[in-house]
């Protein structure tokens, strides 16, 4: 009689590669950032990447930061929608409530606002690097005055292929 399989992926291995997964859909040069919406019972409610909102061209929006601080009319931060929010955004169910986030970056402050009123409960992120910016200090600040539990992904090291 045959044994089940023992190295099979966790259920965060799973999620955390569907985001990372999600994540290649962005057109962005600089970040791509993934996210997936998961139910209580481990089904995938909706997901999501960074990118612009319908409508608006990949090809006439500026994909560029370099002018932020000199011309932000013409940098992507006022135009690209963050992968949380266009996940929470893309689910046509019903509620979000009790669900969990896992996301390939930590939320900033304006997608932390969007979780909470989504009635999301756990966020689940693989990287940090702005922890110390104003946005994600506030983005925690918030997120644990709403009693949103977050923690780090911790990858196995297993390496998972897969060919398209």
């Amino acid at each position: 009689m045959s044994q089940k399989r023992e190295d099979y992926i966790t259920w965060d291995e799973y999620f955390m590669g569907v985001a990372e997964l999600s994540g290649k859909r962005s057109k962005d040069p600089s970040t791509q950032v993934g996210a997936c919406i998961v139910s209580e019972d481990n089904k995938i409610l909706s997901m999501g990447y960074n990118g612009f909102p319908k409508g608006c061209s990949d090809d006439e929006f500026p994909w560029g930061k370099e002018c932020e601080e000199t011309d932000p009319y013409n940098a992507k931060y006022f135009y690209t929608t963050h992968s949380e929010l266009n996940a929470i955004l893309n689910y046509r169910g019903g509620s979000l409530e009790g669900s969990k986030l896992y996301v390939t970056l930590f939320p900033c402050n304006e997608c932390a606002k969007a979780i909470i009123q989504a009635g999301i409960k756990t966020v689940i992120y693989a990287c940090d690097k702005y922890a110390q910016t104003p946005a994600v200090k506030a983005s925690k600040r918030m997120l644990n005055a709403a009693g949103v539990r977050y923690y780090h992904y911790e990858p196995s090291g297993r390496v998972i292929k897969i060919q398209v």
